[in-house]
């Protein structure tokens, strides 16, 4: 560790060594207050104690690159400090938080004075304040009816980029507003920002022009990033903004150089020179555009309240399809001499508002830490929470990995943690919050022995993960195993879920996977809270699920070492089942994605006995493989030059194939499966309640087709 990490790292402990102490202050103040809201002892030590949160947490975050809240968190202390403000605002002073913008400078980099200052943004939740936001511009124009630009939020650094007669001569960070951090040597080795601008149509290069804009990380850059820091066991960042921030502030530009950042731009500062807008924002980000900047392809013109919470519902549905991170949308008054108008305010113009998300990361208490085991025998220990609202849905419990990463974090059980929640993956804890961390808080210890049957609980030495030796004999195994081979992305067999897997386990209805293809309907109604219309159900989706692809059946059987994208490039390879089974290590790691590790899974799978006789088993209760898909390939696309290139949605359900069988086809033959309609769409396929996609579909004049006009189209 250098001089300067070490510098950092005994700052952040001395901050949280004072955190602990201002939140207590801060928890009694509060409750003080509770009993009497006019004390005003208490509402200055309130503010006073607010402020010095708040500046610690920014010092931290912009200054330490160590943040140790979630923005979330952040934002709800500075809007109880706006709150207190607007009660008494005698008490307010130049220096609150709420009159700046962004913490001091770094001290390791130059500094550079902004020509012009770069402000933040004022922030809303919820919809109620964003038509009260368009409702107050409306009286100050004298309009109801305001053109606004609206963009995504990005999750980035802000940065200051200063051009001059088309040459990138300086780059700096936000800072605290009015003076940031000089990271030009930096700024340079990312690729998105050109060092020259490019001529646009008009061939004019301003005298100046200074570009505002927001530097990132992609997420599959992110990825990359965070493997490579563990294989060289170096410092993870939480999330890519932290990564970014951290990568950008490197004081040798060869280490950024190395890691893979992108830039955004949102507008301009200062400028001279003739063609530059000066009507519009959205011709001013055409004009960027136009030099060879990047700007978000998302960035659209809306009307009114409505448009506004429309576009921000939209972005939130394409949100985990982005190929970075946002937590908001970005509305701003399009019309340039509108904006002049309205003006700002001490950190923040009028004519503009940040509409973030709900929170993705949020602090709860973690209760205590239980162990679930895995289909592969896996012991993975489980974080149980306090209940907390994050990412769209209310969460219990979140994964933390491994052993190796609870003491990596530092976790334990009575802590305040982060827990993250991104869409649709699983909740993860991220961290803790040190200065939060009571006296009581005690460690975790792995387990010895299995929870579920009690067998021996083994680690081998180069693996982080603890596993069961007890293999098919533990019930958890036996289990996961089943909603393994059930699930989506495996056989899809409808509302067979995890609690009705184990009902059959535990009634001793289903050993194997095979078992389930044996059950009638006299089995199924025996069970607890199961009429004969669910068990109707079941045995249909368990008859529609008799006929899966070959990669859907390889990823069913639940092959250690093999995911949804090994399984399809075996079946690539292996035109039939029975070729997959008698494979060696050296034919199979000719495959691309097969190494040692997952050859060597492979092969010990089919030498198992008991794996046979299920495989078997399941062909004799009526699996029968759709194993001709690849053979075809060829002879297809050189059959449907329809398909092949052409792009294509799918919506609602299917009568008689699965989405999986369907998206397979449909690639095997040249063509594109994606999530969202536009205008580039060929096909829309559409099964019962087929939703918006359907009617969206029909206003952009896309081909609509069913389940039989598409197996017409593949068939030609």
């Amino acid at each position: 560790m250098g001089i300067l990490e070490k510098i950092s790292q005994n700052s952040r402990t001395e901050l949280i060594r004072s955190l602990k102490f201002f939140h207590k202050i801060l928890e009694e103040t509060r409750e003080g207050l509770k009993e009497d809201p006019s004390d005003k002892k208490l509402q200055v030590i309130l503010l006073e104690t607010l402020i010095k949160i708040i500046e610690s947490h920014n010092y931290m975050y912009s200054v330490l690159d160590a943040p140790s809240i979630p923005d979330a968190e952040y934002d709800k202390l500075f809007l109880e400090l706006q709150k207190l403000e607007l009660r008494c605002p005698d008490l307010v002073t130049a220096h609150s938080p709420t009159q700046r913008v962004g913490a001091t400078s770094l001290v390791k980099f130059p500094q550079i004075t902004h020509r012009l200052p770069m402000l933040s943004l004022s922030n809303e939740f919820d919809m109620a304040s964003v038509e009260a936001f368009d409702r107050r511009l409306g009286e100050k124009l004298g309009t109801d009816n305001i053109e606004y630009e609206v963009e995504p939020k990005f999750d980035g650094l802000a940065v200051s980029l200063c051009y001059e007669n088309g040459f990138f001569i300086a780059g700096a960070t936000r800072g605290d507003g009015e003076t940031g951090e000089d990271v030009t040597s930096n700024l340079r080795t990312i690729k998105s920002i050109p060092l020259r601008l490019h001529a646009n149509s008009q061939n004019n290069i301003p005298a100046l022009l200074e570009i505002r804009g927001e530097v990132l990380m992609l997420k599959e850059d992110f990825r990359e990033l965070n493997q490579k820091q563990r294989k060289k066991n170096e410092k993870v960042f939480v999330n890519p903004r932290n990564a970014a921030a951290g990568s950008l502030r490197q004081l040798d530009p060869k280490i950024t150089a190395t890691r893979r950042l992108t830039f955004f731009a949102y507008g301009i500062g200062d400028s001279r020179g003739e063609g530059i807008p000066r009507d519009t924002h959205s011709n001013v980000m055409k004009y960027i555009a136009a030099h060879g900047l990047p700007i978000a392809k998302e960035c659209d013109l809306v009307c009114s309240s409505a448009g506004l919470l429309a576009y921000y519902k939209k972005i939130e549905d394409s949100r985990e399809q982005l190929p970075y991170d946002i937590d908001g949308v970005v509305y701003k008054v399009n019309d340039l001499a509108q904006q002049e108008k309205l003006g700002f305010i001490s950190r923040a113009p009028r004519f503009a508002l940040a509409h973030k998300f709900p929170a993705q990361e949020v602090i709860t208490e973690l209760l205590g830490i239980d162990i679930q085991v895995g289909r592969t025998g896996a012991l993975t220990p489980v974080a149980k929470l306090k209940p907390v609202f994050v990412g769209g849905a209310t969460v219990t419990q979140a994964t933390l990995h491994n052993e190796d990463e609870i003491k990596r974090k530092n976790v334990m059980i009575g802590d305040s943690v982060i827990v993250r929640r991104a869409g649709d993956v699983i909740p993860e804890v991220v961290g803790v919050v040190m200065e939060r961390r009571p006296d009581n808080a005690y460690q975790f210890i792995m387990p010895d022995q299995c929870p579920e049957c009690g067998a021996k609980a083994v680690r081998m030495s180069n693996e982080a993960v603890v596993k069961c030796s007890g293999g098919l004999l533990c019930p958890a195994q036996k289990k996961q195993a089943i909603i393994h081979f059930a699930s989506r992305r495996g056989m899809y067999i409808e509302g067979l879920g995890d609690k009705l897997v184990e009902q059959l386990v535990d009634a001793g209805l289903v050993r194997t996977s095979a078992d389930l293809y044996l059950l009638d309907e006299d089995k199924l109604i025996s069970l607890p809270r199961m009429g004969k219309k669910s068990a109707g159900n079941l045995l249909e989706s368990l008859r529609k699920s008799k006929n899966p692809t070959l990669a859907q059946f390889i990823y069913a059987l639940g092959v250690p070492n093999v995911g949804v994208t090994t399984a399809r490039e075996l079946a690539r390879y292996f035109n039939n089942f029975s070729s997959l089974e008698k494979a060696d290590v050296e034919t199979l790691q000719k495959i691309p994605d097969v190494g040692l590790i997952v050859a060597q899974s492979i092969t010990e799978f089919f030498i198992e006995n008991h794996n046979i006789d299920v495989v078997r088993k399941l062909f004799s209760v009526g699996i029968e493989l759709i194993e001709n898909l690849d053979a075809q390939k060829t002879q297809d696309n050189n059959n449907t030059s329809l398909i092949n290139g052409s792009t294509f949605v799918l919506t609602g359900t299917l009568p008689n194939l699965s989405r999986e069988i369907v998206t397979e086809k449909i690639e095997n033959m040249g063509g594109k499966v994606t999530s969202s309609i536009s205008k580039k769409t060929n096909y829309l396929v559409a099964g019962n309640a087929p939703g918006s996609k359907y009617e969206k579909a029909r206003d952009l004049g896309v081909t609509i087709l069913n389940e039989g006009e598409l197996l017409e189209l593949i068939q030609n």
